[in-house]
């Protein structure tokens, strides 16, 4: 790698490649999310919600290091579609909790093949893709701000 003072070209640098690399999952992933009827934002969200349950609008960004803004409308489309409710917290009525429906829970079956996907055209083996994912989230807590966790 160029010395930090060498400019580098775009191919070489890590933001490039990672940026590059994100694009192309979405793009592996967007065939089978548009059978499910889901955009990536909204599997995110998904995961979210099938790893933790019940969440906080809030607590969603956070997870997926997304704004209120962002998260919200993506909350709102999986309602309208019935995988998602969302209920005002009793205790603070600024809080908007979203819950899975039975459908939302169900559709988790519908998305498991995905990591397959990834892993069948990456050109890794299993190894190389978890250590890989290591790798980039130990990036990923290092860039990331000390109020972010």
């Amino acid at each position: 790698m160029p010395h930090a003072s060498t400019p580098i070209p775009l191919d070489q640098q890590l933001c490039f490649s990672l940026y590059s690399a994100s694009l192309a999952v979405q793009r592996l992933y967007r065939p089978f999310l548009d059978e499910l009827g889901i955009t990536y934002t909204q599997y995110l969200v998904l995961c979210t919600l099938w790893e933790n349950g019940p969440l906080a609008v809030g607590a969603i960004g956070r997870r997926l290091v997304l704004e209120a803004s962002t998260v919200t409308p993506a909350v709102k489309r999986l309602e309208a579609a019935g995988l998602v409710t969302r209920q005002r917290s009793v205790k603070d009525e600024r809080r908007v909790l979203v819950d899975l429906t039975p459908r939302g829970l169900a559709l988790r079956s519908g998305t498991t093949h995905l990591n397959d996907e990834l892993l069948r055209n990456s050109g890794l083996d299993p190894a190389g893709m978890i250590a890989l994912t290591a790798a980039v989230r130990t990036l990923t807590d290092h860039l990331r701000e000390p109020d972010e966790d």
